[in-house]
């Protein structure tokens, strides 16, 4: 029997002596899953390991029959290890047959995304690719990653574009909305992408702003545990050109309107009544327990009983509010 296959042996008989059913902590599923914790969180992140929320709990946990369904798979625990496989600049251009200066440069455009970071010694940020996605890109663009470098692509990197920083936030952001369906969780994650100047002139409501920091979901992947990894976290997630950002506040414009129409913020003194309908649905390893939340009041009085009443343009509402012009007289 391999080492392999003993440690694979070893950890089934320690699987069958817990409850069935029973999940288990993101570092138990990572022990039986033959995974780093880096690789665990990663495939979390990625979407390959379904968690779920312990019930009372912040911790995501996994369920026993996730893990069994993974080490199910043909050629575990090999297979999954490779799907999280990462390569920094150096063993990436390696992998390609290029210098890390061409590697480099097909990053900084977009042709290769990076899925994770880390901190040197100098506390500069290392990015890392999956070795999967290099390889796959090689074999679909041999032309690009081994030819003469296009006109476009020297223009490109001529003028200081680095989509590095750029491609990692929406990768990131697009996950994490894929795994929702709750508006504000939603708005959140669009919100995390603006500076405060910027968030405040989308979201001029303080009690609305206090919410969408709450209701943002914990990192599933990437969460440095060091001061400093923390802080280049932070500036990471910051959208820092102007197409980027212009994005993310149109995002979080359309998506606070729909959380508005779901349940309001809460606020003090508002104390929560029964609404009509359910919560929206949640992606998976999110609680589906209905809540309730407080309604919004009704319009009274003259103004609402006006049925003539002009209506400003929804379209130059929306501008305003993005801050792209000024707001006219009948603009709310």
């Amino acid at each position: 029997m391999t080492v392999t296959e003993a440690t694979h042996t070893k950890h089934t008989t320690a699987g069958t002596g817990a409850t069935a059913g029973t999940p288990v902590s993101p570092a138990r599923a990572a022990q039986e899953l033959n995974l780093k914790r880096g690789e665990f969180d990663l495939a979390v992140h990625l979407g390959l390991i379904e968690t779920e929320r312990a019930a009372g709990g912040v911790t995501p946990r996994v369920r026993r029959g996730e893990i069994d369904r993974l080490r199910s798979l043909p050629g575990f625990p090999e297979s999954l290890r490779d799907r999280v496989r990462t390569a920094g600049t150096a063993e990436g251009a390696a992998l390609l047959g290029v210098s890390p200066v061409r590697f480099t440069g097909l990053a900084r455009i977009g042709c290769v995304s990076p899925v994770a970071f880390y901190l040197n010694r100098y506390r500069a940020v290392v990015w890392l690719y999956r070795v999967e996605e290099l390889l796959a890109f090689a074999a679909a663009e041999p032309d690009l990653v081994g030819g003469k470098r296009p006109a476009g692509m020297r223009a490109m990197l001529d003028a200081g574009t680095d989509w590095r920083a750029r491609n990692w936030r929406s990768r990131r952001v697009d996950r994490a909305l894929n795994r929702t369906e709750d508006p504000w969780v939603r708005a959140a994650l669009h919100a995390s992408g603006l500076d405060p100047v910027q968030l405040a002139e989308v979201v001029d409501d303080p009690y609305e702003r206090a919410y969408l920091a709450r209701m943002r979901p914990d990192p599933v992947y990437g969460r440095p545990g060091s001061l400093a990894g923390r802080e280049a976290m932070a500036k990471l997630m910051l959208a820092d050109d102007p197409d980027e950002i212009l994005w993310r506040r149109v995002n979080l414009t359309l998506e606070l309107d729909r959380a508005r129409e779901t349940r309001p913020a809460p606020r003090p003194g508002c104390a929560p009544v029964p609404r009509r309908g359910r919560e929206p649905a949640r992606g998976p390893g999110r609680e589906t327990t209905p809540r309730t939340w407080p309604e919004t009041a009704e319009p009274t009085g003259p103004a609402s009983r006006r049925t003539g009443a002009r209506r400003p343009d929804p379209g130059r509402r929306l501008l305003a509010r993005l801050g792209l012009r000024r707001p006219a007289s009948g603009d709310h």
